[in-house]
């Protein structure tokens, strides 16, 4: 019921990203996303809801064919099976919420 950052497993994604699963059930997740400068969240796709909060840094967002830089205190949602993706402008984070949970995280 408590999460609590500093104790709490994060794992390399790809080059210069890191993820902290923050908490979930079976019905929502949310997950840290840190970001070195330049490092790609490449385009990709899932069947989960996901709106996503920028809380550190400027990324450039992608969400089908639209592209928008987005800053602190942004957010954007893809729908499910929409493709998207990122660009860290800077060093950045993340923070995504997505319904229902993303089992393919758990497995890792």
């Amino acid at each position: 019921m408590f999460i609590k950052s500093k104790t709490t497993k994060t794992e390399t994604t790809g080059p210069g990203i890191t993820r902290q699963i923050l908490g979930h059930d079976a019905q929502i997740m949310m997950v840290r996303v840190d970001f070195a400068p330049g490092a790609v969240g490449a385009i990709h796709s899932h069947p989960h809801r996901q709106v996503t909060y920028v809380a550190k840094g400027k990324f450039e967002v992608q969400i089908g064919t639209e592209k928008k830089l987005l800053g602190v205190g942004d957010c954007f949602f893809a729908p499910p099976d929409e493709k998207h993706g990122v660009v860290a402008l800077e060093a950045g984070t993340l923070i995504d919420v997505f319904t229902p949970c993303r089992e393919d995280f758990l497995k890792r």
